[in-house]
């Protein structure tokens, strides 16, 4: 590698400790990082903010803040209780149900949207319904945002990287259905019980509090009717077209900030009230941070771990699969899965048709699908639903640390891996 690529990885790996160790708050270490990697050359003002492949990814920037102000609006009506309190009346104020109920509902919704979305939605009234019956709100947050990686899993718009797979690899919505889906139920009751186990501490049953929800009629909860239907109209229309995307061919992004900017100027909401409740520096930390990998992947560091990778599969198909899947795993939980499957996308398109094209080969897609998906769940920068979550909860003042995340993490995400792999070597190989 040249200097260049050794400085991009020193910096990195600097920005990257800081983050962890929580040294420095993480937007000035992603902010910093990114600085550097201009300073020395590692990228550019062209590859930073113009290219597809290794700058910003405008459109998960901007899908997140045309969701964050809807979101935003649809606060202001009181829904995020109405729905705090349905939950809870339907687990009975049991806390485990209440997981269970709110992370089944989380994976649900992921799978027909997209996990950011979810997160954005479901975040808000677990926020309210932990305060209600004075749960601990970081293991509900944490269990939702790693339901919402493996829900998003399922389908080709659940997860950001699945879209980066179908564009490269030509694989249509049903082919995500039929292929992973299956597995991703596998997955999801696997995590059920799991939850049962790693957030054991955190549910603690409050008699008096149960009874107090149980007394309460949700609908009370709403505060303006007209803009809760407007809201949800919207809301409805975005949604739609989201699912619709292989018809419209509209980007998310764009989806997204259209609904947000005819929310705003078909209701009585002001621009400032719209725009109080993004989470700005959430958007910021992401900028930083696909500036740094995307500095890795303009100065080859990806490309020659990718390669490295294949080269070590010696052309067998079975070795190549599982070690895509597990190195797919390792390396998003470190830079992210949304970039990273950005750059091992060429690599696999390849490696597929070095194995004949389509057939047994299309197994290698799966592999760098459920690998990048489920590797998201390893850390806290992870995935975009990781970093959503952590931001909504500091914001809310119940901040969750980047180990306090990842140590459930770093169980979850080797266990659901390791099922994947008797899944594709008995369907595939």
């Amino acid at each position: 590698m040249s200097t260049v690529a050794w400085l991009s990885v020193a910096v990195f790996l600097c920005a990257y400790t800081l983050i962890a160790t929580e040294k420095v708050h993480r937007v000035a270490a992603a902010l910093g990082g990114a600085g550097i990697m201009l300073l020395v050359h590692a990228t550019d003002a062209s590859a930073a903010f113009y290219s597809a492949s290794s700058g910003i990814d405008w459109n998960v920037i901007f899908l997140l803040l045309g969701m964050m102000v809807i979101v935003g609006v649809l606060r202001r009506t009181g829904v995020f209780e109405y729905l705090a309190i349905w939950a809870a009346k339907r687990a009975r104020g049991r806390p485990y149900r209440l997981m269970v109920l709110l992370v089944v509902i989380t994976a649900g919704a992921s799978a027909l949207l997209d996990n950011v979305t979810t997160v954005l939605l479901v975040a808000p009234m677990t926020l309210l319904v932990c305060r209600r019956l004075e749960l601990p709100v970081a293991p509900y947050l944490i269990a939702e945002a790693m339901a919402s990686n493996i829900g998003g899993a399922a389908t080709l718009i659940g997860d950001p990287p699945n879209i980066i797979i179908a564009s490269r690899s030509g694989l249509t919505f049903n082919d995500f259905l039929v292929h992973m889906a299956p597995m991703v139920v596998v997955l999801m009751a696997v995590f059920v019980v799991l939850c049962r186990v790693l957030f054991r501490r955190a549910f603690r049953y409050d008699a008096g509090r149960a009874a107090e929800i149980m007394a309460l009629d949700e609908r009370e909860a709403i505060v303006d009717r007209r803009l809760l239907w407007q809201s949800l109209a919207v809301l409805a229309v975005v949604l739609a077209a989201f699912v619709l995307h292989p018809v419209l061919h509209y980007e998310p992004s764009v989806v997204a900030i259209l609904g947000a900017g005819i929310l705003v100027a078909v209701t009585s909401v002001t621009t400032e009230e719209a725009i109080a409740d993004v989470e700005w520096p959430t958007l910021v930390f992401f900028a930083g941070l696909f500036v740094m990998v995307g500095a890795l992947v303009n100065t080859g560091v990806m490309g020659q771990i990718a390669t490295a990778a294949t080269d070590a599969t010696e052309g067998r198909l079975e070795l190549a699969t599982m070690g895509l899947l597990w190195v797919s795993g390792v390396l998003s939980a470190i830079v992210d899965n949304i970039p990273y499957v950005a750059a091992m996308a060429p690599i696999v398109s390849e490696l597929v048709a070095a194995n004949g094209g389509t057939g047994p080969a299309q197994v290698l897609w799966w592999a760098l699908a459920f690998g990048a998906d489920l590797g998201g769940n390893a850390t806290a920068v992870g995935a975009a639903a990781n970093v959503v979550v952590l931001g909504i909860a500091a914001r809310n003042g119940t901040p969750i640390s980047f180990w306090q995340f990842t140590k459930y993490g770093l169980i979850v995400t080797p266990i659901t891996i390791a099922l994947c792999v008797p899944y594709l070597w008995f369907r595939y190989l």
